[in-house]
């Protein structure tokens, strides 16, 4: 599999503090500029907890070049590591069984006209492809699915959204993905009427994000607390950044905001509010992100090494999307 060396340097918080800028949670730690450290070995944040993922690490490795390979092996019973050479067409939703790795081979990898749904199953990595013209979503996360890794990814023009999140699913992280050419992007949580099923779940980290020139919904979350939104790179948003409805609650922390006017909501469409807490986020000709009862969001549970909002834009346009690992 993929490995990396990382080398950063740390940070004074000190310095952070001198400057005027909010200080991360106990558990974070603050450091420079991770030019090297855009392909980790293993997923931070959420997806690292409940047992960890690995998708289809320990079984055999198959390469695809066309849609009927890639369907056998992506639904098949046991553990796969799937090489995606060359340009699958999908008709709808194409379902993906657990345990299982699909990752694209250098740049080469394509998943068009359908997207992936990822449908009460656990232990799936998706990394390294490029996804555009599906008829639906891009990704489908949904039905209890667990332990999901969307890493390094290049999303765009999908009829509905690019990653959605919904119906119970968790344990969940999102990482150095390039959207672009979109406008509902990312949707956590269902619907309004979804509590029960939600409620206690849909735990997603959102890390290391390119967040380019789309509208809305880089999350737009329902009922999960805390839902980890750091180090992402949001610019040119026309609509909202991050959201926080139904009494979710959002920690939005050392993100670089540029030309977004609207960085956090915590109401949208007939949604009740949400919770925010926002802190370390650098601004670029923006608006001031909105909070709400930031006590209320819970501590993060989990070490994570978050990198100053001010060197974010720098780190993500350098390492995310695809042929960057």
């Amino acid at each position: 599999m993929i490995k990396t060396s990382l080398s950063v340097g740390t940070l004074a918080l000190a310095a952070l503090a001198a400057a005027g800028s909010a200080l991360p949670s106990a558990s974070a730690q603050v450091r420079a500029p991770m030019v090297q450290a855009n392909a980790e070995s293993a997923p931070v944040g959420y997806a690292s907890m409940n047992g960890g993922t690995t998708g289809g690490a320990g079984g055999a490795t198959v390469t695809v070049g066309n849609a009927a390979d890639f369907v056998r092996y992506a639904t098949s019973a046991g553990p796969y590591v799937i090489r995606v050479n060359g340009t699958i067409t999908l008709s709808g939703m194409q379902d993906v069984a657990s345990n299982k790795t699909i990752i694209g081979v250098g740049t080469s990898g394509r998943i068009t006209g359908g997207g992936l749904d990822l449908d009460s199953v656990r232990n799936v990595v998706i990394r390294n492809l490029t996804f555009t013209g599906a008829g639906d979503d891009a990704i489908n996360v949904q039905d209890g699915s667990t332990n999901i890794w969307i890493d390094h990814n290049d999303l765009s023009n999908a009829k509905d959204g690019l990653i959605d999140i919904k119906r119970g699913s968790d344990f969940v992280t999102v990482s150095w993905n390039r959207l672009h050419h979109q406008d509902k992007s990312m949707l956590l949580g269902h619907s309004d009427g979804n509590a029960s099923q939600d409620t206690g779940k849909l735990r997603v980290t959102y890390v290391h994000n390119w967040l380019d020139g789309t509208t809305q919904r880089h999350p737009r979350v329902r009922f999960a607390n805390p839902v980890h939104v750091f180090n992402n790179y949001y610019v040119n948003n026309s609509g909202y950044g991050a959201a926080s409805t139904e009494n979710a609650g959002v920690l939005v922390e050392n993100n670089y905001f540029e030309n977004v006017e609207e960085p956090t909501s915590i109401q949208e469409g007939s949604s009740d509010p949400g919770n925010i807490r926002a802190v370390g986020n650098h601004l670029v000709n923006s608006g001031t992100p909105v909070t709400r009862n930031p006590g209320a969001v819970k501590a993060v549970p989990y070490s994570y090494t978050a990198e100053a909002g001010s060197t974010v834009k720098a780190t993500v346009t350098a390492g995310a999307g695809v042929g960057r690992i």
